[in-house]
C-alpha cells in the first residue's frame, strides 16, 4: 500500500494521555493474520471480523494503517455469496479464511467502505466491487427478508441485529443459518428497524457511487429506491406520540420497548431529521431514559425489559460499541455538540484502569470486567472509541472530502493526522486553537 498513514498525539492531561497510549498499544493485539493479510479482529475474546464492528473498525483504524483498514472491508466483499449475501462474520481457522452465514450481525459497512475509497484511493476497481457487493446484497435483502410481503424488512434471528441475549427477542434463536423463516417463536420473523437501515444506508452509498461516476440518472433512481424505505420506516415503525421507532412481531403488533435502535437508525441516516431531533431530545437526553450517569443504556432504564446485566446482553447495559457508533449518528443529525460529553463520560469511565471492556453500568459508570468467557480486555470497539473521540475533541478528522477539527477543549494538546504526504496539525491551548494543513 502506498499511501502510509499515522497518528501523534500530545496532551498535558497525563490519564488522557495514558489510556491513549495504552488504547494504542493494545489495538495492535488485535491485529491478525488472515492468510497472508493483516485485519483487525474485534478482540477482547472476539477473534474474528464481524459485519456490525469491523469495517467500521477498519475504517477507524485507517488513521494508523491503511492496509488493515482496507483488508476489514475487502473481506467481507470477496466473500459474498453467489446469491448476494454477505458474511456476517469471518473466521480464521487452521490457515483457512471462513465466512459465516448464520446471522447479519449489524451493518456497519456501506459508509466506512465509501470512506476508505477517499483515504486510501484504490482506485476504480474497488469502487466497481463496492457498488455490485451492496447491490447484490439489497437485491437479496428485498427477495429473502420480506417474508409476508409487508413491505418491511426482517430480523430472524437476535444475531441479526447483534442484540446479543437481549430479552427483548423473547425466545428468538440467536443466529439463523436457513434461508426461509423461523416458525413457532413468539417475536420472529419481526419487521426490523435494522434490517431496513441496512437497506437503505446500502442505496444511499449506491447512489453516491453513481454520482462519484458521473452517472447521475442511476444516482437518481438509487436515491429514489432509498426514499422509499426511509418512508417505510416512518408510515410503519414511527411512532409520533412517543417520538421514537419500534419493531413490529410476525403479527404485525407494535413491539412497545424502548430500544436505543433508533440511534442506530441515525448512524444509518435512515430516518429523516425531524424524527432524530424528537427523539434526541425526548428520549436520547432524558436523564431518565438514555441520558443516565453513563450514557447510553441499550434499552432505557424506564422499561420494563431493562436488566443491569454485567455480561455480554443487550438488555440494558451500556455497550462501548453503542459509543463507537453513536459518533456517527449524532454527526449525521448535526448534534457534533453531544460527541465531546459523550467523549467524557467514555474516557473518564475507562482512564483509571486503562482496561478496555464491553460493557458500563449506566448508573456508576463502573466498568464490567467479565464477559461470558472470562475476563475482558483490549476489547476493539472500546480502544477505538477512545481514539476516536479524542480525534473529535483535540484532533482532525477526514471524512469523504471534508476535513473536521476539533477544537473544543482549553488543555494543551497536539494532534497530528499523517495521510501520505500531508500532515493536518491541531494545536490547542487555554488561549486559543490553530489548525494548519502541511504546516
Amino acid at each position: 500500500m502506498d499511501i502510509v498513514t499515522n497518528v501523534v498525539f500530545d496532551i498535558d492531561d497525563t490519564c488522557i494521555k495514558k489510556l491513549y497510549d495504552e488504547a494504542e498499544k493494545k489495538c495492535l493485539l488485535n491485529i491478525k493474520d488472515f492468510s497472508g493479510r493483516k485485519v483487525l479482529i474485534e478482540g477482547g475474546g472476539y477473534e474474528k471480523i464481524w459485519l456490525e464492528t469491523q469495517p467500521m473498525g477498519g475504517e477507524m483504524y485507517a488513521k494508523r494503517n491503511i492496509e488493515v483498514g482496507l483488508n476489514n472491508q475487502l473481506l467481507f466483499m470477496e466473500n459474498i455469496r453467489e446469491d448476494g449475501r454477505i458474511p456476517g462474520s469471518i473466521a480464521y481457522e487452521n490457515g483457512n479464511i471462513i465466512p459465516q452465514y448464520n446471522k447479519f450481525q449489524g451493518f456497519c459497512f456501506p459508509m466506512p467502505a465509501l470512506n476508505m475509497y477517499y483515504i486510501a484511493d484504490p482506485g476504480q476497481d474497488y469502487l466497481d466491487l463496492l457498488y455490485s457487493t451492496l447491490e447484490r446484497f439489497d437485491d437479496y435483502l428485498w427477495k429473502n427478508r420480506d417474508s409476508d410481503g409487508d413491505g418491511c424488512l426482517e430480523s430472524w434471528c437476535k444475531y441479526d441485529t447483534g442484540e446479543d441475549n437481549s430479552l427483548r427477542y423473547m425466545d428468538s434463536p440467536d443466529a439463523w443459518s436457513e434461508e426461509y423463516p423461523p416458525e413457532g417463536y413468539r417475536i420472529v420473523p419481526m419487521a426490523s428497524l435494522d434490517v431496513m437501515s441496512y437497506s437503505y444506508s446500502s442505496r444511499e452509498v449506491l447512489m453516491e457511487i453513481c454520482r462519484i461516476k458521473g452517472k447521475d440518472e442511476l444516482a437518481d433512481k438509487w436515491r429514489i429506491k432509498a426514499g422509499i424505505v426511509k418512508k417505510k420506516i416512518r408510515d410503519y415503525l414511527w411512532s409520533e406520540v412517543r417520538g421514537t421507532c419500534f419493531d413490529r412481531d410476525k403479527n404485525h403488533f407494535e413491539l412497545p420497548v424502548l430500544y436505543h435502535n433508533t440511534l442506530r437508525a441515525m448512524y444509518w441516516g435512515s430516518i429523516e431529521q425531524d424524527m432524530a431531533d424528537s427523539f434526541v431530545e425526548r428520549h436520547l437526553l432524558n436523564p431518565g431514559e438514555f441520558w443516565t450517569t453513563m450514557p447510553l443504556p441499550s434499552i432505557s432504564v424506564s422499561d420494563p425489559l431493562f436488566r443491569n446485566v454485567s455480561t455480554n446482553n443487550w438488555s440494558g447495559q451500556c455497550q462501548a460499541l453503542t459509543y463507537q457508533r453513536a459518533i456517527r449518528a449524532l454527526e449525521n443529525y448535526g448534534y457534533d455538540r453531544l460527541i465531546p460529553k459523550l467523549g467524557k463520560c467514555f474516557i473518564d469511565a475507562l482512564k483509571e484502569e486503562c482496561r478496555f471492556v464491553q460493557q458500563f453500568d449506566p448508573f456508576t459508570g463502573k466498568i464490567s470486567r467479565v464477559s461470558l468467557e472470562g475476563t475482558i480486555d483490549a476489547y476493539g470497539p472500546a480502544m477505538l472509541s477512545v481514539l476516536e473521540y479524542i480525534s473529535r475533541i483535540y484532533g482532525v478528522h477526514r471524512e469523504r472530502t471534508s476535513l473536521y477539527w476539533g477544537c473544543t477543549t482549553s488543555v494543551n494538546s497536539i494532534y497530528e493526522q499523517y495521510i501520505g504526504e500531508h500532515v493536518y496539525r491541531v494545536e490547542n491551548t487555554n488561549t486559543g486553537s490553530t489548525g494548519s494543513i502541511d504546516g
